[in-house]
């Protein structure tokens, strides 16, 4: 959990707000303290009250006040945006968070807390992300790491079948609880804390009952945590990481190119390319709130779109000449 010691109360209370009532994920709570903390920062190196020289990450924010906030300007922000840019390398889809996060805030400080009475942020602009495919194991690739694991450990082999199956999200995989397992379905928590229900394979069920026989029973910490790391305490994003870069190692994969987030773009695709899977349900089964995000997966099948091509009955008529 990120430290709230020596932030303005306004920071802390929008952060409450959008934990408890907005239901915000941890993970996007503490991207809000983040993003909000380097503009706060900023702020003060705008408007001179730190030397020139002082170290921007140990810049103090407890002294950022609602009048410092609302002195701010439409220009002011894009001279911001563009201080991240420049100062801090931020790439494009960091800074739109950024401004989303600003967005976010000063809409709160308007209309909730009542802090301010003007909205610069309302009207500013985020900046353009070029949309790129996502990387992917294919099939035989995806074979290769689950046998990577096959016979040398329950509990690895389950979690890596169970992330190239349903397409989880690694913290959804670490949150899962035997509890959350009926039969044949398993109920997630996703991103915004929203609830799904999952569908589970033969695989997967086989993955499950072959791991939680050998499950350690005695000392168990957290006894309803579904996988364990060794300390018996419930397995964390970054133990599941390590897990999996170690898997695609021993199956002579690419450990620069490919991570645990890949493997939920892999599920994705395969079930897309292989499953001839609905967009829709695809979207469903990712937890995907927008389905122009789950659509990107319509597009990362070029075999599929060379196929189409060649199969035109055009294809074969040829210049005489």
């Amino acid at each position: 959990m990120y430290d709230l010691d020596g932030s303005p109360r306004m920071l802390r209370t929008f952060l409450s707000y959008m934990d408890t009532i907005k239901g915000k994920s941890k993970n996007t709570s503490k991207e809000y303290f983040y993003d909000l903390r380097t503009f706060f920062r900023f702020l003060k190196i705008h408007n001179g009250l730190v030397p020139k020289n002082a170290e921007f990450d140990k810049i103090s924010i407890d002294d950022v006040t609602p009048e410092m906030v609302s002195s701010v300007t439409l220009d002011d922000l894009y001279e911001y945006m563009a201080f991240i840019n420049r100062n801090r390398r931020n790439s494009a889809s960091s800074r739109a968070r950024k401004v989303s996060s600003l967005k976010s805030f000063y809409k709160y400080m308007v209309n909730k807390a009542g802090l301010i009475e003007n909205n610069p942020a309302k009207e500013l602009d985020s900046p353009k992300i070029g949309k790129s495919l996502p990387k992917y194991l294919d099939l035989e690739s995806s074979i290769a790491l689950l046998d990577s694991a096959d016979s040398q450990n329950r509990r690895d082999y389950c979690m890596l079948t169970l992330l190239l199956n349903c397409g989880l999200r690694v913290s959804e995989l670490t949150g899962i609880n035997i509890s959350d397992i009926r039969k044949n379905t398993l109920t997630v928590i996703g991103k915004g804390n929203k609830e799904r229900t999952i569908y589970l394979n033969e695989a997967c069920i086989k993955a499950i009952n072959d791991y939680l026989e050998v499950r350690p029973r005695d000392g168990v910490k957290d006894r309803d945590a579904l996988f364990l790391n060794k300390n018996k305490s419930r397995m964390g994003v970054r133990g599941v990481q390590l897990m999996v870069k170690k898997y695609l190692g021993l199956a002579g994969l690419d450990t620069a190119k490919y991570s645990t987030h890949k493997l939920r773009h892999t599920a994705a695709t395969l079930m897309y390319k292989h499953g001839n899977v609905d967009v829709r349900a695809l979207q469903e089964i990712l937890g995907h709130e927008n389905l122009s995000t789950t659509e990107i997966y319509t597009h990362v099948d070029d075999e599929g779109l060379r196929e189409a091509v060649n199969k035109n009955p055009l294809s074969g008529i040829k210049s005489k000449n």
